[in-house]
């Protein structure tokens, strides 16, 4: 597995710092934040790989909205969701809106990883499509690319 990034939401602060500092243990680059809110900025600072997201959270964000916003705003963020067992019906629907998959709470550390590493897998195979095409399109159209390109720059 390559070197990836994460960040986790969850706003239990003892499980988050915990699987936090586990992460980081493994050589995991990895930031833990307590809302929704608080997620959205730190993915406006730095770029994360993979979402690990709690569904329930109280206050103005849950963990759909949070999905939500991360799928509009960074859509080749990989998201996982973190749930109990009565949200599975919840994490489906977050699946829907392009969550990755699910995670039931508790976790184990031994299930959770396998998971990252394949949500980064997904991300990167994605992105490796992407540059691909703009290569393509690039080598057919090269005036109307660097067109864009200088476009999107402004």
């Amino acid at each position: 597995m390559d070197y990836f990034s994460i960040l986790i939401v969850d706003d239990e602060v003892d499980f988050l710092e915990t699987l936090v500092k586990r992460m980081q243990k493994r050589n995991i680059d990895t930031v833990g934040v307590i809302s929704g809110e608080k997620a959205l900025e730190a993915l406006e600072k730095r770029r994360f790989d993979v979402v690990l997201l709690d569904i329930k959270m109280p206050g103005g964000m849950d963990g759909i909205e949070t999905l939500r916003e991360i799928k509009r705003k960074h859509p080749l963020t990989e998201v996982l969701l973190l749930t109990g067992h009565g949200s599975v019906e919840t994490s489906i629907d977050g699946m829907k809106l392009g969550a990755f998959d699910y995670l039931l709470k508790p976790i184990k550390l031994e299930e959770l990883l396998p998971k990252l590493g394949a949500a980064f897998e997904q991300k990167v195979t994605q992105e490796q499509k992407i540059r691909k095409a703009r290569i393509k399109e690039l080598v057919r159209f090269p005036g109307r690319v660097l067109q864009q390109e200088k476009e999107e720059k402004k």
